[in-house]
């Protein structure tokens, strides 16, 4: 319950509201967190340092004697690759630091080590294998265990380096004896010539063989594929190489031609049919006559025998004509009954059945005509169909025909191609090899190679100092305490009221005269202290942190139990108490009391008993000499229900009350993570704050114990950080004025002078 006439502070319990006053960025590294950070862990890197230097002085002096043995060899390519042709050399490959790095492994390789320890017979060589006098047993190097051993010694102990814009090559080799280091340089150098010319040779070999093989597969596929162009073209009936003169092809042409004629024939013949067979018997002129002009058309086309006809015909009709004539004059002269005119009209008669023959036969004669050509111009089509038939099977087989002559083109091309390189590859078999010139062989070196025993140790202790400054900031992360201001209020992101650091009491102070008040309250005794200067500013950064007016009801809470809440509750009420203020301090841990324990009171009456209604606030409040305006409530009888009892009506009756005749009332509550009574009781107050032990909470456990606080609208004020070793590092600094006199300053102190123990009887209540 907050004092009346106090107003709650804006935005209070929330961390954004003070986000601009106290920006804390956790993340920035600076050289003097580093230093507090090897400070702090100082012990951890110096003994890692003083293992750097043992190990750096028994490595100095127990380093073995190798002796180095050094052989320089040129590779570079042959003079002979003049004479190469340009499809050849470019397949080598044109890259000098390329071809020279692939040699420098060629000589670092497996193959070629094991080639050397199977020559030299190593793994039976006593100095090799590092043991004085012979080999206990014989040992082979095709077996797996011995080769793998082998073949690692040696690549430990060789050193192989392409000395830099050069085509040199050093190969360096170090062991405990001169020769045995100078004979393995040599062996090495000599296999590796060796092993240059053979894999040359043998791979220019391989490929020699390889294309005899393709050669031998291409020559039977251009065979194959030249019997089949030839087959085609004798089924084409192509004469030489040109597809497009054939026989087919030339009696195609012919048919088309003779197709034409036979059915302009016909056309004609039809024609003429069609004439003749539609027209009457009168109406058949010949051509030429008089009365011919419809039968022209017909007529005009025909052929001999038809022109023949036409001529009898016309024979016929003149004497028709003149016959026709003599009769008329007959009849006028002699009458019809007169024989002669009779006779010529039989004449008439006869000719006209004549004429009506001749027609017929006519008719006859082109209707057979037509049929002859119409029978010529079907028989000229169906060969002319089949011709064309054939010519579209001949566009098909054209196709083929050039396909498989492109095949064979290929074929051929591609044959003659790798004919002409495996006669360039047989030239090359004894030019593809490198050429390596020894330019210097290895001797047996004078002395042994010692490295510098002041570098040996420089190294390692350079080495064990990364090792040590590594595991102090691994240790430094995962520490999840909370040792730095800095750090808690990165984690609470709440600013810190105050930093308490640890009490220190001499033996005269800690003496029999002293009461129980002043044993247990340190700034009743020691008020020039670092402590009670800290209380102090802790009153301060409470007065000053709420608007308005200085806070009324102020509840001290920790996270966890045993961080130091009661006892800093208790070192502020008194120092409040210290001006004109009258100042209560009320114990609310209803559980694990412990105010009454520290002032020497009397525990039986206190907080449970006035909301019993057992006694009153004014008969169960206690006082001690020593802080005449301090009123102290202790908790009273341990309840049953501690929580109900704190959330009652009459705790608030009891806080109004409280209100009214105290100028502060500090309250001593339980730990937030263990019960809830402390949340309950932040929500009635006009200031909490929150108390952490120096090296014993964690972030995970403040983290919790603050976002209770928030949720519950708690006016959080801030963090006091409890029990802070000042010589600690990370503190360095803090409260340093121990050089500070207080000499000119009135020495009067605003303690009263100790009443005698009759008084103190009389004035503390039972």
């Amino acid at each position: 319950m907050t004092s009346q006439g106090t107003p709650n502070p804006p935005n209070v319990g929330v961390p954004g509201a003070r986000a601009s006053e106290f920006s804390v960025t956790s993340s920035d590294t600076s050289l003097s967190e580093v230093l507090i950070t090897l400070r702090k862990r100082r012990w951890v890197l110096i003994i890692t340092v003083l293992l750097g230097l043992f190990y750096g002085f028994y490595r100095a002096i127990s380093q073995p004697k190798l002796y180095e043995a050094t052989g320089r060899i040129q590779v570079r390519t042959g003079s002979s690759n003049e004479y190469r042709m340009t499809s050849v050399s470019s397949l080598l490959g044109t890259d000098s630091s390329t071809r020279l790095q692939t040699e420098v492994n060629i000589l670092k390789s497996d193959t070629l080590l094991l080639t050397v320890a199977r020559e030299m017979n190593l793994p039976n060589n006593p100095i090799f294998l590092g043991i004085k006098g012979n080999a206990p047993t014989r040992y082979s190097v095709d077996d797996p265990r011995i080769r793998q051993k082998t073949i690692r010694t040696l690549q430990a102990n060789l050193t192989v380096q392409l000395i830099p814009k050069t085509d040199i090559i050093r190969l360096t080799y170090s062991s405990l004896s001169p020769k045995l280091s100078a004979d393995i340089i040599n062996k090495l150098i000599a296999d590796y010539i060796q092993h240059s010319y053979e894999t040359r040779f043998e791979s220019t070999q391989r490929v020699s063989q390889w294309l005899s093989g393709q050669l031998d597969d291409l020559k039977q596929q251009v065979e194959t594929s030249e019997e089949k162009m030839i087959d085609v073209q004798k089924r084409l009936g192509i004469v030489g190489m040109d597809p497009t003169h054939s026989q087919i092809t030339m009696g195609l042409e012919d048919l088309l031609k003779a197709s034409d004629q036979a059915r302009i024939v016909r056309i004609m013949a039809e024609a003429r049919y069609r004439t003749l067979e539609n027209m009457g018997a009168n109406a058949v002129e010949p051509s030429g006559g008089s009365g011919g002009g419809a039968a022209s058309p017909g007529v005009g086309g025909g052929d001999s025998s038809s022109g023949t006809a036409s001529v009898g015909l016309q024979s016929l009709r003149l004497q028709l004509s003149t016959l026709r004539a003599t009769y008329a004059e007959a009849l006028a002269t002699l009458g019809p009954n007169n024989p002669v005119a009779q006779s010529e009209k039989a004449q008439i008669d006869e000719l006209n059945k004549q004429i009506e023959l001749e027609q017929q036969r006519m008719v006859q004669a082109s209707r057979e005509a037509y049929q002859i050509a119409l029978s010529s111009e079907n028989k000229t089509t169906g060969t002319l169909d089949a011709a064309k038939d054939e010519a579209y099977k001949l566009r098909d087989d054209l196709v083929e025909y050039t396909l498989r002559q492109r095949e064979y083109e290929a074929n051929r091309t591609l044959y003659d191609g790798l004919r002409q390189r495996l006669r360039t590859a047989s030239v090359q078999a004894g030019l593809e090899s490198l050429e390596i010139d020894i330019v210097d062989q290895a001797l047996p070196p004078a002395s042994p190679t010692l490295q510098p025993k002041s570098t040996i140790v420089i190294v390692a202790l350079l080495v064990s100092l990364i090792i040590g400054a590594s595991i102090a900031f691994l240790m430094e992360s995962l520490d999840t305490g909370l040792r730095s201001i800095a750090e808690i209020e990165a984690i609470t992101e709440l600013p810190s009221l105050a930093i308490i650091p640890r009490s220190r009491r001499s033996n005269a102070e800690a003496g029999g005269n002293l009461s129980t008040a002043q044993r247990n309250i340190n700034v009743l005794v020691q008020p020039k202290a670092q402590f009670a200067e800290a209380i102090r500013s802790l009153r301060t950064s409470l007065l000053l942190s709420t608007t308005g007016q200085p806070p009324k009801f102020i509840v001290f809470t920790s996270a966890t139990p045993s961080e130091g809440k009661t006892t800093t509750a208790a070192n502020l009420a008194c120092v409040l108490a210290q001006g004109d203020s009258t100042v209560l301090l009320i114990d609310a841990d209803l559980r694990r009391p412990n105010v009454h324990h520290r002032f020497g009171l009397n525990g039986k009456v206190g907080v449970t008993t006035v909301l019993t209604g057992s006694s009153t606030l004014e008969n169960s409040v206690q006082r001690i000499p020593e802080v005449p305006n301090l009123s102290i409530l202790p908790s009273g009888p341990v309840p049953p229900f501690p929580t109900e009892m704190l959330t009652s009506h009459a705790m608030d009756t009891l806080l109004e009350e409280c209100g009214k005749h105290y100028t502060h009332v500090v309250i001593d509550t339980p730990p937030i993570l263990s019960v809830t009574d402390a949340v309950l009781l932040a929500r009635k107050a006009d200031a909490v704050a929150l108390v952490i032990r120096h090296g014993k909470s964690s972030k995970h456990v403040v983290r919790r114990a603050r976002d209770l606080l928030i949720r519950s609208g708690a006016p959080l004020a801030g963090i006091v950080l409890n029990a802070v070793d000042l010589n600690a590092p990370e503190y360095y600094g803090y409260y340093g004025y121990s050089g500070y006199s207080y000499s000119s300053i009135d020495s009067d102190s605003w303690e009263a002078k100790a009443p005698s123990d009759d008084t103190k009887k009389s004035k503390r209540r039972s």
